[in-house]
């Protein structure tokens, strides 16, 4: 069961996103929405405190709070959250489908162990998935889970969500998630599985990700057409 700010914070996004309170307004006051969601004041609070981290409002002293979120030319997936396909693909409403072309387990060689983070030897789960858009292949995605920390990844589980299984079914506790972006040039895999005509390059999402615990239990490259999607951050200045 989510949080009740988060309730709240997913309903006003949604609101946002669909228009209710449009780019440059102000939200309604804080009276009025702890009133409209029968929540306290410290609860709304935390639902626009990660509003405002997200970039979809900013708090204006002494006015209230400003919607800056304005719509996006192309689909957008988020950076510096940790937000799974799926939840992209119900945010941005995309109608995605999910393709699982390869699911085995193996043993992190020395290489993978360098590229990756894994212990040498550690089970791991190696999936291959694509991300069908419209019709297209636009998405290549490449994982790696633990199998200690993830087991019994069944085909059914990665077209649906893995990480909805391993946080509702296993109760792991995704914590934390460091990335780099970087532009590659595609390769022959990529042609076989992603519909690339005469694009020659992909944006590359690599990904490493831990648990509560600060464990490693996933490693993912996200291979994506660039013509389709931008990568979106929210930065705030920390004042000295």
């Amino acid at each position: 069961m989510r949080a009740r700010y988060d309730v709240i914070f997913r309903d006003i996004r949604d609101s946002i996103e669909g228009g209710a309170y449009p780019y440059q307004a102000f939200l309604p006051s804080e009276a009025e929405l702890t009133a409209a969601f029968s929540c306290s004041h410290n609860t709304l609070r935390r639902a626009l405190g990660l509003l405002r981290d997200q970039g979809y409002v900013q708090p204006v002293h002494g006015k209230g709070v400003r919607v800056i979120w304005r719509e996006p030319e192309r689909t957008t997936f988020t950076v510096g959250g940790i937000e799974s396909f799926r939840e992209a693909d119900e945010r941005a409403h995309l109608n995605a489908t999910t393709e699982v072309v390869r699911l085995e387990q193996i043993r992190a060689t020395s290489q993978i162990a360098f590229d990756t983070g894994f212990e040498e030897g550690s089970e791991l789960t190696a999936i291959e998935r694509v991300r069908r858009v419209g019709g297209e292949a636009l998405i290549f995605d490449r994982n790696l889970f633990r199998t200690s920390s993830i087991p019994g990844i069944t085909e059914e589980v990665a077209r649906a969500s893995i990480y909805d299984y391993a946080e509702k079914s296993l109760g792991v506790s995704i914590a934390m998630s460091k990335r780099a972006i970087t532009v590659e040039r595609a390769t022959k895999r990529d042609r076989e599985v992603l519909d690339l005509g005469d694009i020659d390059y992909l944006a590359v999402i690599t990904s490493q990700t831990f648990d509560a615990q600060g464990i490693l239990v996933e490693c993912t490259q996200s291979r994506h057409r660039p013509d389709h999607f931008c990568f979106r951050d929210t930065a705030v200045r920390q004042k000295v």
